[in-house]
């Protein structure tokens, strides 16, 4: 394998053990900012090492057995540097144990909490209510998604500066509280509840649609924001909103077989085999939704609302069964509790299938002004699709071919320049 692969296997692995990594460090050191340091460091020894020695049989044990051997030495020497020579034996008598998980169990006896699962613990301690709720987020997406700042930064529909700022100020915050690294219980566990629950949503989307990059999807990172989800889920049985998001999650998981052509080339919702869709996924789906609304039968949240929606979607055999008006109520009800432009972009593209596209059209241009839409490529995407319908091609394929220019996901870009062809009447 030459070096350039070797780097790529690098890459592709640091993508999927990256939080799982950052988790164990953080079990160790309690210290997010800290625990991600270390996490770099042993990504930076797999690429002095491997390219010599070879990629290792086991890749993600390799990392987490690096990762513990640094954290471990950093509370070595930072118990050293404080003079702690007693602590130091109390503290890190597992030391020789590093080879093995005995130094984890013996910090496992001191979680107190219920959960046993570090990457919801990771969450669970950066979503901590000192910090605000724009800054748990992005901290989260960092080291749990594996977002680069930018990938952040379009998500949020910020500058990358903005992000940045937020990221270095979370991190110092908790490091100067010395919050500790677990789930709390009771009312502080609800309390953070909603920003746990946005992390785990978004960490999902981004696997749903990744932001940037070749790829159309990061469907490891929609499993493993499923995987959260189901055990928060079994964390906390009562809850509606838990209970929606799950089930919003399932349903939109049962499409990603379908979402992509034998080509690679991504295949929109309308235009999707809905015989290629996970039945038994949906099945799920539609079974955590119908708890979420036993437990909250007259005030449906946001994650069971959009679940609703996902339900409409699955439950249609075509695109032309599915209730759009049913859609259209719903998001209307999920634009009170969210009044976003982003929802009311989502409600106009149900108008249109519900009322016809010339109602939609005037919606999605009523939110030209949103600043947080200035720069959004769905926004010209969806009012490309209303043109076309509308038999306007020169319009519908300049708006496409904006949509291309400032999407960052290459996938998109090839979808909206094919729809910009279309629309002038080539294919």
């Amino acid at each position: 394998m030459s070096d350039a692969d070797t780097r790529r296997a690098i890459e592709a692995i640091w993508h999927l053990e990256a939080a799982r990594v950052i988790g164990r460090a953080a079990r160790l050191v309690r210290d997010v900012g800290l625990a991600e340091d270390i996490a770099q460091d042993a990504l930076v020894a797999a690429l002095e090492t491997w390219p010599e020695d070879g990629v290792p049989a086991n890749p993600a044990a390799w990392l987490m057995t690096a990762t513990r051997h640094r954290a471990l030495d950093h509370l070595r020497h930072a118990a050293l540097a404080a003079g702690k020579a007693g602590e130091l034996g109390a503290e890190l008598d597992f030391q020789h144990a590093a080879a093995s998980d005995d130094a984890l169990e013996a910090i496992d006896t001191r979680l107190d909490d219920d959960i046993g699962d570090d990457l919801l613990r990771l969450i669970f301690t950066a979503c901590h209510p000192l910090l605000p709720p724009d800054g748990r987020s992005a901290l989260t997406l960092r080291v749990m998604g594996g977002l680069t700042t930018d990938e952040i930064a379009r998500a949020y529909l910020k500058p990358e500066a903005t992000i940045a700022q937020r990221i270095v100020r979370a991190k110092r915050t908790l490091a100067a509280a010395r919050v500790p690294f677990e789930v709390p219980r009771g009312a502080e566990r609800q309390a953070r509840l909603a920003s746990v629950l946005e992390v785990i949503y978004l960490i999902f989307n981004e696997g749903y649609v990744a932001t940037a990059g070749a790829d159309w999807m990061r469907p490891a990172l929609c499993d493993e924001a499923l995987r959260l989800g189901r055990v928060l889920a079994g964390l906390m049985p009562d809850d509606s909103e838990v209970a929606g998001l799950v089930a919003l999650m399932e349903i939109q998981t049962s499409r990603l077989a379908a979402r992509v052509a034998p080509d690679g080339q991504p295949v929109l919702l309308a235009d999707q085999d809905r015989r290629r869709w996970d039945r038994l996924l949906i099945r799920r789906g539609l079974d955590a939704l119908a708890r979420a609304e036993s437990l909250a039968p007259d005030h449906l949240g946001p994650y069971a609302l959009q679940a609703a929606i996902a339900a409409c979607h699955a439950r249609a055999p075509r695109v032309d069964d599915t209730d759009w008006a049913r859609i259209v109520g719903l998001y209307d009800a999920l634009a009170q509790l969210v009044p976003s432009p982003v929802v009311r972009l989502n409600r106009a593209v149900a108008v249109a299938r519900a009322y016809g596209p010339e109602t939609a059209l005037a919606l999605v241009d009523e939110l030209a002004s949103e600043p947080a839409l200035a720069r959004y490529h769905l926004r010209h995407a969806v009012r490309g699709d209303l043109l076309a319908q509308l038999g306007r091609g020169a319009d519908a394929a300049a708006a496409f071919q904006e949509a291309a220019r400032l999407t960052h996901n290459a996938g998109e870009r090839a979808v909206m320049l094919r729809r910009a062809a279309e629309a002038l009447g080539g294919v």
